[in-house]
């Protein structure tokens, strides 16, 4: 029977289990509402290092260290892993994960490119062509405005409609098999670390049991200081194309929940699925709001950047249906694809976004 469903989504038969997971993040980020959920919050944001892209690469490593610690599997355990930054030639991936030596697929889709990640994972092992792989993204404040904007020295003011990006890298590790643990509850149990009072999963935290894979839109906008307006007809036609090839509706999810569209893409996203006849303001959720607190923390419009979603996904949306309070959410992060060749040339903003299904084990 084929898995393939519909026009661009998979529908999979054999089970594809988070089995570990890690977020590592910067001082702001831990001063937010979710600080206390991140497995490791820096003191300062170059984390001992000497450059802002020399930190993102620590980021990384510490991230994937963490995530396979609690999945206790090695590097030698794990066949393949998918990984990528927002900075040119991934550099943060390259320089931050080549001391596993694991076979490494770099991948790259703007702030997407967490789903991208676990959606190539989930399909390498779904097609038994891999028993463990790990996936992890990263981005980082400084090194990201120097790549894409103005150097911080410059101090440039930044709009009420642009998006902090985050300094953070969440890390998976996807598997097959459940390690023995109880498969009747194949999330297993959670303990409480006495040193940092963090759960600590002691069994499978997720299934992903279905993607979409979304196409490039392009509405035209110009606007690198509006990402969240550039991305969000992306996250619409994504969600819509989801709704028909799984024949399903807002109401089937607990959660629907965006990478990084901000307060302003997600007005823009419910009033673009409202003209297309789907109402999802009841139950949409957006990283890059949850991330930080928009009274107390100067963030504009929110959060973005690939470890946006990533430490979101790791620390809090797993730890929903960890311990079943969400059962289905549909986790999408979206992407921006642009550069600094492309704004200085005049072309436009066109965004991506890729669905995952993520379901909760315990029943």
């Amino acid at each position: 029977m084929s898995q393939h469903l519909g026009k661009s989504s998979i529908r999979l038969e054999k089970p594809v289990y988070i089995t570990g997971s890690a977020s590592v993040v910067g001082r702001k980020e831990g001063e937010g509402p979710l600080g206390l959920l991140f497995d490791m919050v820096g003191e300062d944001d170059l984390f001992g290092c000497a450059t802002w892209e020399e930190a993102e690469s620590n980021l990384q490593k510490d991230a994937v260290y963490l995530a396979m610690e609690k999945a206790g599997v090695t590097p030698g355990d794990v066949d393949f892993m998918f990984a990528g930054d927002l900075l040119g030639q991934s550099i943060a991936t390259s320089f931050g994960i080549s001391s596993y030596q694991i076979p490494l697929f770099g991948v790259y889709g703007a702030c997407s490119t967490c789903g991208e990640s676990l959606a190539l994972g989930a399909l390498t092992l779904a097609g038994g062509f891999a028993d463990k792989v790990v996936c992890v993204t990263s981005s980082h404040f400084a090194s990201a405005e120097k790549e894409f904007r103005f150097p911080l020295e410059y101090g440039n003011q930044r709009p009420l409609s642009a998006t902090w990006t985050v300094t953070g890298s969440g890390a998976f590790v996807l598997s097959t098999e459940t390690d023995g643990k109880d498969n009747r509850r194949c999330c297993g149990t959670t303990e409480v670390s006495e040193e940092k009072n963090t759960p600590v999963s002691k069994g499978v935290r997720a299934r992903i049991s279905g993607i979409t894979v979304g196409k490039i839109t392009d509405y035209g906008l110009k606007d690198s200081m509006n990402m969240g307006a550039c991305m969000a007809p992306a996250s619409a036609s994504t969600l819509e194309q989801h709704f028909i090839d799984f024949d399903s509706q807002p109401e089937d999810y607990d959660k629907i929940i965006t990478g990084d569209l901000g307060s302003v893409g997600q007005r823009v996203l419910i009033d673009l699925l409202r003209e297309r006849g789907y109402d999802i303001s009841s139950r949409h959720m957006d990283c890059g709001i949850e991330i930080f607190d928009a009274g107390s923390q100067d963030t504009h419009a929110g959060g973005s950047g690939c470890g946006c979603s990533a430490v979101t996904l790791s620390a809090y949306i797993l730890k929903q249906l960890e311990e079943g309070n969400w059962k289905k959410v549909l986790f999408m992060p979206t992407g921006a694809l642009l550069s600094k060749t492309s704004f200085n040339e005049g072309k436009s903003v066109p965004g991506i976004a890729h669905a995952l299904v993520l379901e909760s084990c315990l029943n």
